[in-house]
């Protein structure tokens, strides 16, 4: 996402009740709506509503799972949640045989005459993916690319021609199961992860609709940070500020990310603190928190990540920050 691009996002605080292995998601009350999210949301649903399945593609920390919860709770249908794994096969998303189930019937009603007869049926055992296809579920496949590509050939024709094959089922009669007419699919993953992921097959991400996220704007950032810890406004802007001054700093890097806000912020709020310079929780927190040896900036060797954090936090507290932005409410809060 571009600086241009880059308007109003917003974070969505999820609460999900699980029935079984499936959830039923709806907007928490830290949910914070903005008119960048609701634009994305709408976009993402006439995807979905079409029957394209929606790929939310960006780094760490800028909200792509809780946005495919956001956006899946406005179906309003069930969810099945997957998480990508390197140890996934194709039984792992689609079922496997459990066992057999024989049986046997012997009759010797008449005493010279001794009948037997004897069936022999499989016993399978749907997973996520197959139960979803089959109730109509949404399915939120949750960093999809951590999975071996193999493992996910069975969405082709899911997403495709709306037919499951069922290969291992085929010698009973039931090889396919037509997926049901709601089902509805929503991916995310993080093109900027290089371990633990693999490359997706491009028949796949052909059949993807993509979404490509970027981080938060600093408005939302100070409205999230206050949204989950209960910080002051003063508190959370200064707390951003820094944050985002880091960002900047090394070649292509993404972090730290909105979870290094929200965990300074509330670690100010338990202990009673403030985001200056002459409060030692602040200083320390920053220190541990944002001292990340990702940016990768060194001299001679050894890494300088410490001293810049505390250069940042020096020249931001030093001045008062400005913050030009409206305030964004919550959804439903009406101005005063």
């Amino acid at each position: 996402m571009s600086g241009e691009d880059c308007r109003t996002l917003a974070v969505a605080a999820v609460k999900v009740e699980s029935r079984d292995d499936q959830v039923l998601p709806e907007a928490g009350p830290e949910f914070v709506a903005t008119p960048y999210v609701e634009d994305l949301t709408q976009r993402a649903l006439t995807y979905l509503e079409i029957g394209y399945p929606v790929h939310f593609s960006g780094p760490a920390g800028t909200g792509k799972t809780t946005l495919a919860f956001h956006v899946a709770a406005q179906l309003g249908r069930p969810v099945m949640l997957i998480h990508g794994d390197d140890e996934f096969g194709s039984s792992d998303l689609v079922g496997r045989h459990s066992g057999y189930r024989k049986q046997r019937l012997i009759d010797n009603y008449i005493h010279s005459v001794l009948k037997t007869e004897e069936n022999m049926n499989v016993t399978w055992m749907d997973n996520r993916l197959t139960t979803a296809c089959k109730e109509g579920y949404t399915l939120i496949y949750d960093e999809f690319t951590r999975s071996r590509p193999e493992a996910n050939n069975a969405l082709l024709s899911i997403l495709e021609e709306r037919i499951l094959n069922l290969p291992k089922m085929s010698h009973y009669g039931q090889g396919y199961v037509e997926v049901h007419p709601t089902f509805r699919a929503i991916f995310t993953s993080n093109p900027e992860e290089y371990a633990g992921v693999h490359k997706t097959q491009d028949a796949l991400m052909d059949r993807l609709i993509s979404v490509r996220l970027g981080h938060f704007d600093q408005e939302t950032e100070i409205q999230i940070a206050m949204a989950k810890s209960g910080i002051s406004r003063g508190d959370a802007e200064t707390i951003v500020e820094v944050v985002r001054e880091l960002r900047g700093v090394g070649v292509h890097n993404h972090r730290p990310t909105i979870r290094a806000c929200i965990a300074i912020a509330r670690i100010l709020a338990h202990r009673g603190a403030g985001a200056r310079l002459d409060d030692p929780v602040f200083l320390w927190a920053c220190r541990d928190v944002l001292n990340t040896d990702t940016a990768k900036v060194t001299r001679g060797g050894e890494p300088l990540m410490g001293e810049k954090v505390e250069e940042v936090i020096k020249t931001v507290c030093g001045s008062p920050l400005k913050t030009t932005q409206l305030p964004i409410r919550p959804r439903g809060e009406l101005p005063e």
